[in-house]
């Protein structure tokens, strides 16, 4: 059994759990299972058979659920603990809490209170299948779970199309067919994207390719397990000519041809001789 460190602070603290693989949680998240006063866990069985691996008796501790559906009858009860002094681990069924759980609330509430909040970090589903996607990693936008209806979840991906950055969805496998189909009217199907599925777990798989080619597969072949989608940003959209005029008449009206010039090139990323020879004929109003 782990050794738990002596006197767990009082506090609310956010332990990351594993997605799949039992081993991948971290040494700090066991000492604060093993010490915490009151775990409130998204589901006691999962966090049970997590603590039975690893050796971690729950003892007499309260051991509480606490996910979506009991949320607001549960919170009084654990900041009632935590007003006490108590240190109280919450854990989500699998990953990173607070990421598609009601944890937000919790720790939002115990924030208000002036109470204690800290974060044992560790697995993410999301930023492991962000870590395998080969899609962009500087800028990305989770979006979480697009609405299970059409209409909506069309108005929903159409809303995220000029997002600068890698989207990234979680999704019901039953629904990733329908989920990619819309993606493909909705941010075109030529962007690049990835289905990563069961991550960490025995049949890990990561298909990659365009939204149309993903979407031409799954209509035909559901996946199995915890799926998490993600596409790329949008490509570079070219400026017309109209944009690149009024902007160089702004920027002539303003300063010199040098610094108009040097301006719209950077801007719109087109080459300084063809700005430079539009920006003289605007000069000289031909």
């Amino acid at each position: 059994m782990p050794q738990s460190p002596a006197g767990l602070a009082p506090g609310l603290n956010f332990v990351a759990t594993p997605i799949g693989a039992a081993r991948d949680i971290t040494l700090r998240a066991l000492d604060i299972l093993a010490a915490a006063d009151v775990i409130a866990a998204e589901d006691t069985r999962t966090a049970r058979k997590l603590m039975d691996i690893h050796g971690i008796a729950p003892g007499d501790r309260p051991l509480i659920a606490y996910h979506d559906h009991n949320g607001a009858a549960q919170r009084p009860r654990l900041l009632a603990f935590l007003r006490e002094g108590r240190s109280v681990a919450c854990v989500s069924e699998a990953g990173t809490p607070l990421i598609s759980d009601p944890g937000y609330v919790l720790a939002r509430e115990a924030i208000a209170e002036g109470i204690e909040v800290r974060a044992a970090p560790g697995a993410s589903a999301l930023l492991a299948a962000l870590t395998v996607s080969g899609l962009p990693s500087d800028r990305f936008f989770f979006a979480g779970f697009a609405p299970p209806a059409q209409g909506a979840r069309l108005s929903y991906l159409k809303n995220l199309a000029d997002v600068p950055g890698t989207l990234i969805f979680y999704e019901s496998p039953k629904r990733v067919g329908k989920l990619l189909t819309d993606m493909v009217e909705a941010l075109g199907g030529a962007r690049q994207a990835a289905v990563c599925r069961e991550l960490t777990k025995k049949f890990e798989e990561t298909r990659r390719g365009s939204l149309a080619d993903l979407a031409a597969h799954y209509a035909q072949d559901a996946p199995r397990g915890e799926v998490v989608v993600l596409v790329d940003r949008p490509g570079e959209r070219q400026a017309s000519a109209d944009e690149v005029e009024e902007a160089l008449k702004m920027h002539l009206a303003e300063g010199s041809v040098k610094d108009a010039v040097a301006a719209v090139t950077e801007t719109y990323g087109l080459p300084r001789r063809e700005v430079y020879k539009l920006a003289l004929k605007l000069e000289k109003g031909v």
